[in-house]
């Protein structure tokens, strides 16, 4: 059985080729310039062709062509053999005046049947006023030439600001504060650069985020002032400020370097290996810095603002919904929308009291845009009925600003009803602090003392002792009854609480960050590490996620006695962590390690600063 499969599989790969479909593609720049060479190919995947035509090039002189070029490959990968062949016909052509044109479709011939390329359009822009220095197989007169080596780089390989240079746009130039504005930095060049670096400097109370640019690097041409320029969105950031006033972007200087021809090196010395026609040259551009007008979100804000700035939609599930008690259940919260999702805060949820509720486990599914992060962000609350009954948890609010309406939105979702039954066995004790005293009175009223035989005499009945005792139980039942009051008072999501468990907060988090910081993940670790920080200085300080600003937490820490040199420590670990997000250094687990051991340290040093 295994010879015939062998034998059928071996076949397969001969006949392969014969029933694979025989395609014909045209490959050609989508810009050209009047007097400018481009290429233009058409490639068979097929080496089997019995003829090949094509239309006339209407718009462009035939330099060349067609030239023909045959390449195979044959690969065998897990057992699995793959082959195959081309065939590409290339022209050289010239255009000869500007306009948009079709390129001609070609004919080819393969075991007596025709297949047909499709056509493709070209925008021919006009020839540059200046032309600069381009690597030319074909020149068309002496003069011109000579024109062009005096247009380019000169003695000492000197390139001006106009070869080169660098432009910086806003999508707006006023934004509401947590709102998301995009920086595009475009190049705009009349050389051949081989290499450009730079990155976006640090911006004080400014969150920054780099967009994905893969997409973007495809050189266009730009005419501008009557000349071609060769351009590329080279870098975009979001920016999402923090505080309110005049956000300055400051410039932004790239390192680049730029091919050119070397025209005093003697052909002779060139050809017997005493130098090179052309050389490499540093030439630094500036990118301009930006203004931007940062209002203040409008007052008063409500009660339930999330500090989300943007537009939202919120979404929930719970299971099960029905339980035992002592048994989890999870209510699912999706928050949809595009804004600053990435600095916000779970939403509060009103669970019952009987209830013990988890920290939420986040899942971050967003990506970076124009107008912010977008995408969904999921919650789950895992929460844990302690005794039977049936229970409604009211629906899930979440508050927004949006920009372009100017106003606070809220969206919320249904309500949830929960069937608890009880525990099977022995009740467990539940001393939560959130506990009703008539659910407490619930636990103990069902202790009969006439079930146990007592050993005592009846002696005992009606003395001192006796009344001592029922004393003693009324005092300890009015100050319980105090204390669970005074508990009550003490919400678990009031500052109070959360000032004291910010450390232990902290300190989960930044031991989530420890596993994360040997992973490919830099961005998961700098954020976990970010979050620590601010979370713990949020928690601490008293300070909502609308208001969380390097200036605040300064005002705040100052305001609690802390140490001027813990401040300053802390917010340069908060730099260098968003800094480092941004801008990953060449060792980046040593640099990780040194960004935890920091943030480590001072959270420990400000916990024994800060008086709660």
């Amino acid at each position: 059985m295994k010879r015939i499969y062998t034998i059928f599989t071996l076949l397969f790969l001969a006949l392969s080729p014969v029933f694979s479909q025989v395609t014909l593609k045209i490959q050609a720049p989508a810009q050209a310039e009047v007097g400018r060479q481009i290429r233009v190919s058409y490639v068979a995947n097929t080496q089997d062709i019995e003829d090949f035509q094509v239309g006339s090039f209407e718009g462009f002189n035939v330099l060349y062509g067609p030239s023909t070029s045959r390449s195979s490959s044959f690969s065998m990968t897990n057992g699995r053999t793959t082959q195959s062949s081309t065939c590409t016909f290339t022209y050289v052509v010239v255009p000869t005046q500007e306009g948009t044109y079709k390129l001609p479709a070609a004919t080819i011939k393969v075991d007596g049947k025709s297949v047909k390329s499709g056509t493709a359009s070209i925008e021919v822009l006009p020839a540059s006023q200046q032309q600069p220095q381009q690597p030319q197989t074909q020149q068309q007169g002496g003069n011109s030439r000579q024109q062009r080596q005096q247009q380019s780089a000169g003695a000492g390989g000197q390139i001006s600001g106009n070869e080169l240079y660098m432009t910086v746009t806003a999508n707006r130039k006023k934004i509401y504060e947590q709102e998301a504005v995009m920086l595009t930095y475009k190049l705009y060049t009349l050389v051949n650069i081989q290499q450009i670096s730079g990155e976006m400097p640090q911006i004080d109370g400014c969150h920054v985020q780099e967009l994905d640019r893969a997409a973007q690097m495809s050189l266009k041409y730009e005419r501008v002032n009557g000349r071609n320029y060769g351009t590329a969105v080279w870098k975009q950031y979001v920016l999402f400020p923090q505080k309110t006033g005049k956000l300055k972007v400051p410039s932004i200087t790239f390192d680049t370097q730029v091919e050119v021809q070397n025209h005093s090196m003697d052909p002779f010395d060139i050809f017997f290996g005493g130098g090179s026609l052309s050389q490499m040259v540093r030439k630094q551009i500036v990118a301009p810095a930006v203004e931007i007008d940062v209002m203040p979100l409008p007052t008063p804000k409500p009660d339930n603002f999330s500090g989300a700035v943007g537009k939202f939609s919120v979404s929930a599930t719970l299971t099960p919904d029905q339980i035992n008690a002592n048994d989890a259940a999870t209510l699912r919260l999706v928050v949809t929308g595009q804004g600053n999702m990435k600095l916000m805060k779970a939403p509060t949820i009103r669970f019952p009291q009987d209830f013990e509720v988890y920290d939420p486990k986040e899942n971050n599914k967003t990506q970076n845009t124009a107008t912010g992060a977008k995408g969904s962000i999921t919650y789950d609350y895992v929460v844990v009925p302690r005794h039977g009954g049936k229970f409604s948890i009211p629906p899930v609010e979440f508050c927004y600003f949006d920009p372009e309406q100017e106003r606070y939105n809220t969206v919320k979702t249904d309500s949830f009803h929960l069937a608890v039954a009880k525990a099977k066995g022995q009740p467990v004790a539940y001393t939560r602090e959130q506990e009703d005293l008539n659910v407490l009175s619930n636990d103990i009223r069902f202790i009969k003392l006439n079930e146990f035989e007592s050993e005592e005499t009846d002696d005992f009945f009606g003395t001192s002792a006796y009344w001592l005792s029922y004393l003693l139980a009324f005092v300890a039942f009015v100050a319980a009854f105090l204390w669970l009051r005074h508990q009550q008072k003490l919400n678990p999501n009031s500052w109070s609480v959360k000032g004291k468990k910010a450390g232990k907060v902290a300190s989960r988090r930044l031991k989530q960050a420890s596993k994360l910081m040997h992973t490919k993940d830099d961005a998961a670790f700098y954020d976990e590490v970010m979050r620590a920080l601010l979370g713990y200085a949020g928690d601490k300080l008293s300070l909502p996620t609308n208001e969380l600003s390097k200036e605040n937490v300064i005002s705040k820490l100052t305001e609690r006695g802390v140490e001027q040199q813990v401040v300053d420590s802390f917010i340069a670990v908060l730099s260098d962590c968003e800094f480092a997000r941004y801008a990953p250094s060449s060792d980046t687990n040593l640099a990780k390690e040194k960004i935890y051991q920091q943030a480590s340290d001072v959270i420990t040093q400000m916990n024994a600063s800060i008086k709660s």
